[in-house]
C-alpha cells in the first residue's frame, strides 16, 4: 500500500507506513487492551454514558487501529466509527467488525463536517503527533464536535516531557516516533483550543507497562 498522504505533514506518512508494516501484529498483541484493566474500561464507559445523555450524535474513534475500541462503544451504545491513518489497519478492522464503519484519515484533517460529532475519542493516538502539530488536532477536535460533545484522550505519561523513536518492531522495519507528555501539558493544550478539562486520571503503570497512563476528558462548552 502507498505510503504518500497528498498533503499532509512529514510524520503521517511516517506513522502510516509503519503501522501498515506492523498492522497484523499489532493487532493480534492488542487484540482488546481494555479487556482485563477495569478502571480504562470504566473511563470509557464513563464517557460513552456522558455521550449518550447528550444525544444521539456519533463518535469518532480516532485512531481506531483494530477497531475494539470502536466496537465496545458500540456495544455501549454509542453510534461509533473507527478512522485511522493506516489503510493496514482499517482493512482488519472491517474484516473483524463488518458491521461497523471504518475509514482512513487523519487527526490533523478529519474529514467530518463541523459540529456533527456528540464526541471524540483518542487512546494511545496522540502519542505519535509532534508538540508543533498538537495545536491543531485539537482544533480539529474542537471544531467537529457539537456543543456539548466530550473528548476522552488516553496516552503513555511520565514526570516530563519527552521523545522515543523506533526502527524496528515485531520483527519490522518502521520509524516511529513516540511523544511523552504530563498531564498538565496536554491540558494546557486543550484548554488553548476551547475546550474545558473536567476530569484527569493518572493510573500506574500495570504489568508489563513501564509509564504510567493518563486520561483527561474535555467538553464543548459552545
Amino acid at each position: 500500500m502507498s505510503s504518500a498522504i497528498p498533503g499532509s505533514p512529514d510524520f503521517l506518512h511516517a506513522t502510516r507506513a509503519s503501522y501498515d508494516a506492523i498492522a497484523r501484529p499489532y493487532s493480534e498483541q492488542f487484540a482488546d487492551h481494555l479487556s482485563g484493566r477495569p478502571l480504562d474500561l470504566a473511563l470509557v464507559t464513563a464517557f460513552a454514558e456522558l455521550v449518550r445523555a447528550a444525544g444521539t450524535a456519533p463518535v469518532a474513534d480516532v485512531g481506531s487501529g483494530p477497531g475494539h475500541v470502536t466496537a465496545r462503544l458500540d456495544a455501549l451504545g454509542v453510534p461509533a466509527f473507527g478512522v485511522d491513518v493506516s489503510p493496514g489497519m482499517v482493512a482488519l478492522a472491517r474484516q473483524a467488525y463488518p458491521g461497523l464503519r471504518f475509514h482512513v484519515g487523519s487527526m490533523t484533517s478529519l474529514d467530518l463536517p463541523d459540529e456533527t460529532l456528540g464526541g471524540v475519542l483518542a487512546l494511545y493516538s496522540v502519542i505519535h503527533v509532534p508538540d508543533d502539530h498538537l495545536p491543531a488536532v485539537f482544533d480539529e477536535f474542537r471544531r467537529v464536535l457539537l456543543p456539548g460533545g466530550h473528548v476522552l484522550l488516553c496516552f503513555q505519561s511520565g514526570a516530563e516531557d519527552g521523545r522515543m523513536h523506533l526502527d524496528e518492531r515485531f520483527g519490522r522495519e518502521i520509524s516511529l516516533d513516540y511523544y511523552w507528555r504530563t498531564p498538565d501539558a496536554v491540558a494546557e493544550r486543550l484548554v488553548k483550543a476551547g475546550l474545558r478539562v473536567q476530569a484527569r486520571v493518572l493510573r500506574e503503570p500495570d504489568g508489563e507497562e513501564t509509564r504510567a497512563r493518563a486520561f483527561l476528558l474535555a467538553r464543548k462548552d459552545s
